[in-house]
């Protein structure tokens, strides 16, 4: 276990602020009727900060590769599984997994199938509830699309939350990626939903947890 590149300047910041509110509590609580309330604060400015820490740490894994499997691109739990009509990019009807993470959750990202990266757009927006049916096309996001070797696609959003203020994607359009590499970041509770062909096998259901890739939520057909 490692911390991840995004939180090297996160965890220094908030390191230091909370060093500066440590200072100014012993400055004012050293005498011994405070004693209690500074130990309190000691604690409670460790425990936040090494959250801060934990949330960006960076887990070893196995790479698995298999063509006909999809695998979920990150830590989390299913919320969504339907057919919808992708309307930005493929533009036909689609079998949509959606994934959410909680600020508990490891938040890397890896990439659900190996291909050419055919498609990539970042949009702005708001940060509604990450679970919220319109997340996926008003929140703050990235789209992503792969092509395979057998020539389909699958589509996936990495989704900003009510938290998150910033989506890393470290992909771009022409890039050969490789299943299981990680592809990006996101920080402080969001989503991913993740669009394959409709006649595809899905193999996860609603509520069942996930493990960013190893864990197969679909098979191709």
């Amino acid at each position: 276990m490692k911390i991840n590149k995004e939180g090297y300047k996160i965890i220094a910041t908030s390191g230091l602020i909370c060093l500066i509110i440590w200072a100014l509590i012993y400055y004012f609580l050293s005498h011994d009727s405070g004693l209690g309330l500074l130990i309190t604060s000691t604690i409670t400015l460790l425990a936040f900060w090494f959250f801060i820490v934990a949330f960006f740490r960076e887990p070893r894994r196995v790479k698995i590769h298999d063509p006909e499997l999809v695998f979920s691109p990150c830590d989390g739990r299913v919320v969504v599984t339907e057919v919808v009509y992708e309307d930005e990019y493929i533009k036909e009807e689609m079998l949509q997994i959606s994934i959410f993470m909680s600020i508990t959750n490891i938040h890397m990202n890896w990439l659900p199938v190996a291909g050419e990266v055919e498609y990539y757009k970042y949009h702005p927006g708001r940060f509604l509830i990450a679970w919220h049916p319109k997340s996926s096309t008003e929140n703050e996001r990235t789209t992503s699309v792969v092509r395979l070797e057998n020539g389909k696609r699958v589509l996936f959003r990495q989704v900003a939350g009510l938290i998150a203020r910033r989506i890393v994607s470290y992909i771009k359009v022409g890039d050969k990626v490789n299943q299981n590499d990680v592809f990006g970041f996101i920080k402080f509770g969001s989503r991913i939903d993740v669009l394959v062909p409709k006649n595809s096998e899905l193999l996860v259901e609603i509520g069942d947890p996930v493990v960013g890739s190893q864990t197969p939520i679909v098979r191709l057909h």
